[in-house]
C-alpha cells in the first residue's frame, strides 16, 4: 500500500470545555488514519519493559566482567580455536613465540628469477687463430680487411691481396700491383662474395672475380689521389678518396660515375651504407661525420648532406649501423678524441656519447645480440665489449701488441677477424653465434693452423 498524505487542520476555540471535545475527536481521527498507512508503530503493550531495562543496565556490567577477567577471555578463545580447528596459541597476542630448538638460522631464499631473463653469455678473452700477416701498412686511413659472404678473408699487405678461405683453412694470392700503382690502399667484397673491389694508391680501383681470379674492370676519373674507403651498395660501389671526394660507380654501366659527394676538406677514412641502402655515412680526417640521402643529392647539388657532425675532435674512421634499429649510426674518433658517438639519422640528435680512453679504429655491431664491439689503438690496443643502450663495458680482449686498426665480421656474425700494426691478423669467437659453419671448421683440427702459420 502505498504512503499517503493527509492535510491536518489545527482548530482553535476561545473556549475550553469545546476545546477538550474537540481534542478527543481529532485523536481518535488521527488513530484512525494512522492504521490505513504502510508504516510500523510499536506496540507497547507488547513490550518488556523490564527486560529491556536489565539488558540496558546489569547486562553490560556482566559483559565488562567478562572482558576483564582473563580466565572467562582464555576459557572463550580455547573454544573458538577447537571450532575453528586452530591451534589454541593463534589467538594469544601477549606470550612471545617459542624458541627454536636448533639454533640454526634460515637460509635466505633463492631470489625469483624472470622467465625471459637469460642466462650470461660466455665471451672468451683470448683470440683463437692467429694469422702472420708481414707488411700491412700502418696507416689509420686505409681498410685493407675484408671478410665476405662466401666464408673468404680478404687482406692486403703492401702491394698483393691475399685471399684466406674459413671453410678449409686455405689460402692464395690474388693480385699483386706495381710499385708505382701501389701500395693497395683499400679491398671490399661485393654482396655476392665473388667480386672484390681493390682500391690503389695511384687512385684507380679494380674489380676482380675472385672465383676465376680475374680482374674485369678498372674505375678511372673517379678520385685525383689514393682511395682509401670503399662501400658496396647492391650494383653501385661507392669510393672515398684523399681528396675528400665520394663517388658512386654504377658497375653495370660504362660510363660508370653516377653520382658525386663532396663535403669533407681532407682524406675520407670511413664509408658504410645504411641496412635500406638509402642513407651513407662518411668520416674524414677533418674530424667530421656526414650522413648523405641518394634522394636529396645529385649531380647539380654534390654538397647537399642530410646531416653534418661536428663533435668529433679527430679523424672519423669508425663508422657501424645498427642492425636491429635502422635510423642510428655509431662512429669512433681518433688519437684525441678517443669516444664513441651515437647519432639518429632521422633527426640528426646526438644520442649518446663514450668516452673510451683510447683511439677508435673500428666499429662493429652484434647481429643477435644488443651489443657493440670496438677496436682501439694508443693506448691500450684492445677490443672492448659494449652492452647497448647501457653502454657498460661487458669484456675486454687483449693480444694484439699494436694498434688494431681493422676489424671484419664472418658473414653469420658470430667470429670477428682483426688486424694490426703488430703484422698479426686473429680471429676472436667474440659474438658467439651457436653452430657457425666457420668455427666448425675452425675446430675440425687439433691445433690451430694445422697446415701452415702464415698467409703469404
Amino acid at each position: 500500500m502505498a504512503l499517503r498524505r493527509y492535510p491536518f487542520r489545527i482548530i482553535t476555540s476561545s473556549s475550553s470545555s469545546s476545546s477538550s471535545k474537540d481534542n478527543n475527536e481529532c485523536l481518535t481521527t488521527l488513530g484512525f488514519l494512522l492504521e490505513q498507512l504502510d508504516r510500523f508503530i510499536p506496540n507497547r503493550s507488547a513490550m518488556d519493559f523490564g527486560y529491556a531495562q536489565y539488558m540496558l543496565t546489569e547486562g553490560t556490567k556482566g559483559g565488562k566482567e567478562e572482558k576483564e577477567n582473563p580466565m572467562v577471555m582464555s576459557t572463550y578463545q580455547k573454544q573458538l580455536a577447537e571450532a575453528c580447528d586452530l591451534p589454541t596459541r593463534i589467538l594469544a597476542f601477549k606470550n612471545k613465540p617459542p624458541t627454536p630448538k636448533e639454533n640454526r638460522s634460515p637460509s635466505p631464499p633463492p631470489p625469483p628469477q624472470s622467465r625471459s631473463s637469460k642466462p650470461k653469455r660466455h665471451i672468451p678473452k683470448t683470440w683463437e687463430r692467429t694469422l702472420d700477416a708481414p707488411y700491412i701498412v700502418d696507416d689509420f686511413c686505409l681498410s685493407v680487411l675484408d671478410w665476405g659472404s662466401s666464408n673468404v678473408i680478404s687482406i692486403a699487405l703492401e702491394n698483393s691481396v691475399y685471399l684466406w678461405n674459413a671453410l678449409n683453412s686455405s689460402s692464395s694470392e690474388l693480385v699483386t700491383v706495381d710499385d708505382e700503382d701501389g701500395p693497395v690502399t683499400s679491398v671490399s667484397w661485393a654482396p655476392d662474395g665473388r667480386h672484390l673491389a681493390v682500391g690503389l694508391n695511384n687512385s684507380l680501383v679494380q674489380i676482380w672475380d675472385a672465383t676465376a681470379t680475374k680482374q674485369l674492370r678498372t674505375l678511372r676519373g673517379g678520385h685525383r689521389a689514393r682511395v682509401g674507403s670503399l662501400a658496396w651498395n647492391s650494383h653501385i660501389l661507392t669510393t672515398g678518396g684523399k681528396d675528400g671526394k665520394i663517388v658512386n660507380n654504377d658497375l653495370r654501366v660504362r660510363s660508370h660515375i653516377v653520382e658525386t659527394y663532396m663535403g669533407h676538406d681532407l682524406e675520407v677514412c670511413g664509408l658504410k651504407w645504411s641496412p635500406s641502402g638509402q642513407q651513407l655515412a662518411s668520416g674524414g680526417n677533418d674530424n667530421v661525420v656526414h650522413i648523405w640521402d641518394r634522394s636529396m643529392v645529385s649531380l647539380n647539388s654534390p654538397t647537399c648532406c642530410l646531416h653534418r657532425f661536428e663533435e668529433h675532435r679527430a679523424a672519423v674512421k669508425a663508422l657501424a649501423w645498427c642492425p636491429f634499429q635502422s635510423n642510428l649510426l655509431a662512429s669512433g674518433g681518433g688519437v684525441g678524441d678517443n669516444s664513441i658517438k651515437m647519432w639518429n639519422s632521422h633527426t640528426g640528435a646526438r644520442l649518446n656519447s663514450v668516452d673510451t680512453g683510447s683511439q677508435v679504429c673500428a666499429l662493429l655491431w652484434n647481429k643477435n645480440e644488443r651489443e657493440l664491439l670496438s677496436s682501439h689503438g694508443f693506448t691500450e690496443n684492445q677490443l672492448i665489449l659494449w652492452k647497448y643502450p647501457s653502454m657498460v663495458k661487458m669484456a675486454e680482449l687483449n693480444g694484439h701488441t699494436s694498434r688494431v686498426l681493422h676489424m671484419t665480421q664472418s658473414p653469420d656474425g658470430g667470429m670477428v677477424a682483426t688486424a694490426a700494426a703488430d703484422e698479426t691478423l686473429r680471429l676472436w669467437n667474440v659474438f658467439g653465434t651457436p653452430a657457425a659453419t666457420c668455427r666448425a671448421a675452425l675446430k675440425t683440427a687439433d691445433e690451430p693452423f694445422p697446415m701452415f702459420n702464415r698467409i703469404r
